[in-house]
């Protein structure tokens, strides 16, 4: 359900309104929390419900989970220092390497980095990391999305892919490289590469930091995006907003893409079992 105060619980009675060809297990309280629980508190039961959804998937008791929109400092304050619960089930899946895809339409977005200050995340991009998240995507587009050979592309770090290094020389130097090693295009300048994806160009596009991915993602289906953890042993996916304390009670949430992340799992989890016949 997601941090208690937030919009979870509402967006997934309202998800649930229509039938859904799945087996659907709720865990967690499905009432709104209000402001009688700490950061602490609520990030705990936040916590523990992932913790318990992961769990049921490990031992094979359902094929995907969907988790609700967590308030990261609440984790923290819980305990649970994950910049992210893409990491944190990371972590419960015995450390397995994963990386975070958002999927609207037919515009996929896989981030190389995710949950870090923009002078932390242009720091952490390596030729190794981008490689990584490459290879993790193709396999899960091959797998879930019957993709043979899924065409994937290289979001540049800076300003027309470093203009040859007079704007920065990490395109060049990191990013050029695993485009390479992956048979990827480009890289290519962040302005551009988004749009040729949505023409159909590309099956997924690598972003580099978690903005200029999710950026794209929000402003081409704001409402209907649904993040998608790959690389973890089973299927996990979440609306791509967050817990909206703002609107939290008030009964006016938009359920769209909690509803979207609820239809991908179920769909998802039909491409798995017929790839494995």
């Amino acid at each position: 359900m997601g941090d208690p105060r937030g919009i979870g619980p509402e967006v997934v009675q309202k998800a649930l309104r229509q039938p859904i060809a799945a087996d659907i297990k709720i865990v967690g309280s499905s009432e709104w929390g209000g402001n009688s629980l700490t950061d602490a508190q609520a990030g705990k039961q936040a916590a523990s419900g992932i913790e318990t959804a992961a769990g049921m998937a490990l031992r094979g008791e359902v094929d995907a989970i969907v988790t609700g929109p967590v308030h990261k400092l609440a984790l923290h304050a819980a305990g649970y220092r994950y910049p992210g619960v893409t990491e944190f089930l990371a972590h419960v899946a015995s450390d397995v390497p994963v990386a975070m895809m958002l999927a609207t339409g037919r515009l996929r977005v896989v981030l190389v980095t995710t949950h870090f200050s923009l002078r932390d995340a242009i720091g952490m991009v390596t030729t190794e990391r981008v490689v990584q998240a490459g290879r993790i995507a193709r396999e899960a587009l091959q797998q879930w999305c019957s993709i043979a050979e899924p065409r994937l592309a290289v979001c540049a770090i800076n300003p027309h892919a470093g203009e040859g290094g007079l704007f920065g020389d990490e395109d060049d130097r990191i990013l050029q490289p695993a485009a390479d090693e992956l048979g990827a295009a480009g890289p290519l300048p962040a302005d551009t590469v988004f749009v040729r994806a949505l023409r159909g160009e590309f099956d997924a596009v690598l972003a580099p930091y978690h903005d200029v991915g999710m950026t794209a993602v929000k402003v081409s289906g704001f409402g209907a995006g649904v993040n998608v953890t790959l690389g973890l042993p089973f299927i996990r996916t979440s609306p791509d907003h967050g817990t909206a304390f703002d609107i939290a009670g008030k009964g006016i949430a938009d359920a769209g893409s909690m509803r979207a992340a609820l239809e991908l799992a179920v769909q998802l989890t039909a491409a798995r079992r017929e790839a494995a016949v």
